[in-house]
């Protein structure tokens, strides 16, 4: 945003008349910036000293040899900013090409003032929602991938969403190959004493909630049958209305408390208690 807080409003039309227009219209409340071809907004987003604008007003029609779908395109991609297109066409190819490239808005030509107002207050306002939840996005996923045990989240159908790091290292999977499959094609638990696949986690959350441990001394297998002793907590994932939307496994490699206890267990028995 600019220095003095007014929005900043990249309007971008090859038509001289129509750049007039809306700059008379939001003028008053927004600083435009006017560009007549999309080469020449791309430029002044690159010579904009990262003080971008706040919105793009983008004519799908434009004749330097570059639409305004593909200039669109390339904003959308490099700074992320949000884009409202302004046509008078309204043909299927190209709508589907616009689509693409993720606008906040559309308005037809001709159209009214506060029309034109209402678009950019709805999209401005989405905008920023969106950078938030994405923001939100990244301290969650940065925080998971750097807690020190291993994580997997499924959605409620036990099909894996995430897995961090630690969890690749134990399981023996990278995150790629996993993401999609169930949780039972990666996640694989037996039962130290008996050798059987325990139950299934997913069930086992949505049945009772949170839970820690599937079964005494539990085995996590991995993807090259090695035999990991591991801890295991389960615990819902609730969206609205308390809804279950998924579950989260945290798991554990415990072999070094396991050789510690079965050390303390050697030398008690080799002393008689």
């Amino acid at each position: 945003m600019a220095e003095n807080d007014r929005i900043r409003i990249l309007v971008v039309d090859d038509e001289p008349d129509n750049v007039e227009l809306l700059t008379a219209y939001l003028s008053y409340d927004y600083d435009i910036v006017p560009s007549y071809s999309g080469n020449e907004a791309l430029q002044i987003l690159e010579n904009s000293d990262q003080v971008y604008p706040d919105l793009v007003l983008m004519d799908i029609m434009l004749k330097d040899g570059m639409d305004g779908v593909e200039a669109a395109n390339q904003i959308h991609l490099k700074y992320d900013l949000p884009v409202v297109y302004i046509t008078a066409y309204a043909d299927d190819n190209i709508m589907q090409r616009a689509k693409l490239t993720e606008p906040f808005g559309y308005i037809l030509k001709p159209f009214e003032e506060s029309e034109l107002r209402t678009n950019i207050e709805i999209a401005l306002y989405k905008h920023k929602m969106e950078s938030k939840l994405k923001e939100s996005q990244k301290w969650l996923t940065a925080i998971l991938n750097n807690t020190g045990d291993a994580m997997i989240a499924t959605d409620k159908d036990g099909l894996i969403k995430f897995i961090n790091p630690f969890a690749e290292a134990l399981l023996g999977r990278k995150q790629i190959d996993a993401l999609g499959m169930p949780l039972n094609n990666v996640f694989c638990v037996e039962s130290e004493e008996t050798g059987v696949i325990v139950a299934d986690p997913v069930e086992k959350v949505i049945r009772e909630g949170m839970f820690y441990g599937l079964a005494n001394d539990t085995l996590l297998v991995t993807k090259d049958n090695t035999r990991v002793p591991v801890d295991i907590i389960g615990s819902p994932i609730k969206g609205e209305n308390e809804n279950v939307m998924g579950i989260l496994i945290t798991f554990c490699d415990i072999s070094d408390r396991k050789r510690i206890e079965n050390l303390i267990y050697s030398k008690a028995s080799e002393s008689g208690f």
